[in-house]
């Protein structure tokens, strides 16, 4: 596969996985603004209704007071029945049509009647209420051309009617309102009570059961008495509507302010079904694109580790395989058959070539087998100092030929643990094999076993090329190996690391490393004592 299809394939997967973000995005976008929309729209309905029934409530308590003001003054009248003073006026009024030789009267009597207001209705003080009543004729008469110029009777035609002035009274009701409301406080023209139970009334007839708080303030901002415990304005939550007005519908001087606590419950109740079933929707979608997208990632990690698996793998093979050939077409050679040393040392490469092969398969097989659970870890009492020892006599020719050198530092006081010997030897070996082959000239490694109350912890220290944190991230990933340009650069399949994570795991501890660049690194171990 040339270079210039892997970067075509790396494009594809990178377009598909951006166009499949931005189609993620949008729906999800979508679907939040439908859900904002439903929430504005409910927002929206429950204000309306909220001002519509303090609307009726104001309304309501307006119709009562002035009724109540109304039928007292009417009350008081009606039952003084004799006024303080009254005074009969009389008006008169004639028209001749020359024409027509009519004349037309008109005379109108009225009665003045006045009464003084108690005091109870205007906080000591007093008013004169005028009460009109009258009576209006209409004369209709012809004209007599006699000497005398008296009228004649037979053509004589009256008409009479009485008025009430009832316009003129409602006028001086309406003036006398006005003048006692302005001077009389709010809490004693309405009661806590009453505004709270008529509120309530009109909020349940539109099926608004919220518990409210309300304050009735001043045009300046100034509290009044009129409030629902210990309530402050808050001009993001309450709803304002004025409780007072005048005859002409004027707005005066107060407004009512109501705060519902439980709005948005109420609210997010009403949609409540949509809301959490859209909010599932966006979360299925959400994790089924987290899905895909990490299996495309990881079935891409894969495909990429398969590859450089078998190139290596093949690599691997190819010199010992080669090896192999050359050595039998050698003890094939007649001259050579003839010398049994050359032929012995033949076969000694061939079996050292064919073990090594069979020692990569085996590494490969044994981590199938984790997974698999196919391997048994029964386990006994072993003492950690000597699996070391043992891990070291194996890999101790490995660190003479490169002229490093590997020390131990015991410190544990308590080095027995339960745990597979086989395994975990293989473990330790591993781990200073990885330390000898990322050394760059003689690697120098430092053993460190250290105990506490529950852990028993062994750390090992080399002096080579160290790593980065994306590397450290990675490197107990199943055949993983950093590179450094040419892919061959280093021995082995990136299965070592893997297997020492398995077992530690199986042994219920844990594995770490800590490294910088060019510094080294130190892996650690931790294994609990029970």
């Amino acid at each position: 596969m040339n270079v210039v299809t892997l970067i075509m394939r790396k494009k594809m997967f990178i377009l598909i996985v951006v166009l499949m973000t931005i189609s993620l995005i949008g729906i999800i976008a979508v679907q939040l603004y439908w859900i904002n929309n439903a929430l504005e729209s409910k927002q929206e309905q429950f204000e309306n209704d909220v001002l519509k029934s303090l609307g009726r409530a104001a309304e309501r308590i307006n119709e009562k007071e002035t009724t109540v003001f109304r039928t007292k003054v009417r009350n008081f009248i009606n039952k003084k029945g004799n006024p303080d003073s009254a005074e009969i006026k009389q008006f008169l009024i004639q028209e001749i049509d020359t024409t027509t030789q009519q004349k037309f009267t008109y005379g109108s009597t009225f009665l003045e009647e006045n009464f003084n207001l108690p005091t109870e209705f205007l906080d000591n003080d007093s008013i004169i209420f005028k009460r009109f009543t009258g009576k209006k004729d209409y004369f209709k008469a012809k004209i007599n051309t006699g000497i005398d110029g008296l009228f004649s009777s037979s053509d004589e035609t009256r008409y009479s009617f009485t008025k009430d002035f009832l316009n003129l009274e409602e006028i001086q009701i309406t003036e006398i309102f006005k003048d006692y409301n302005s001077r009389k406080p709010i809490h004693q023209r309405v009661s806590n009570t009453e505004l709270n139970n008529t509120i309530k009334d009109e909020l349940s007839k539109k099926n608004i059961h919220l518990d409210f708080k309300y304050g009735v303030y001043t045009k300046e901002g100034l509290a009044t008495k009129l409030k629902s415990g210990y309530y402050t304005i808050n001009t993001k939550d309450s709803y304002k509507y004025p409780l007072f007005y005048d005859a002409q519908g004027a707005i005066v001087g107060y407004d009512l302010y109501v705060t519902f606590p439980g709005k948005n419950e109420l609210i997010l109740s009403g949609i409540s079904s949509i809301l959490l079933l859209s909010l599932f929707f966006i979360f299925i979608i959400i994790v089924a694109f987290s899905s895909s997208l990490y299996q495309l990632i990881r079935q891409k990690k894969i495909s990429e580790i398969k590859t450089d698996f078998i190139n290596n793998m093949t690599h691997e093979f190819k010199t010992p395989i080669a090896t192999i050939n050359l050595a039998i077409d050698s003890i094939r050679n007649p001259k050579i058959l003839g010398d049994n040393e050359k032929v012995l040392r033949y076969i000694q490469m061939i079996k050292d070539e064919n073990k090594r092969m069979h020692s990569q398969v085996e590494n490969v097989l044994r981590i199938s087998r984790l997974e698999k659970n196919q391997i048994d870890l029964s386990k006994e009492t072993i003492d950690l100092h000597d699996i070391i020892e043992d891990a070291i006599s194996h890999v101790s020719l490995l660190a003479q030929d490169r002229k490093g050198k590997i020390n131990v530092h015991f410190k544990a006081v308590v080095s027995e643990f339960p745990g597979n010997q086989f395994h975990l030897t293989n473990v330790v070996v591993n781990m200073l094999e990885n330390a000898i082959k990322y050394s760059n000239g003689a690697p120098i490694i430092n053993v460190y076993t250290e105990s506490t109350n529950k852990f028993l912890v062994f750390k090992i220290k080399d002096n080579g090329i160290g790593m980065s944190k994306t590397v450290q991230k990675q490197v107990f990933d199943k055949f993983y190996r950093e590179q450094k340009g040419n892919i061959h650069d280093v021995k082995g399949h990136g299965l070592g690391l893997a297997y020492v994570k398995e077992i530690v795991e199986k042994h219920h501890g844990t594995v770490f490393v800590e490294s910088e660049k060019g510094e080294g690194s130190i892996f650690t171990v931790k294994l609990p004592l029970i």
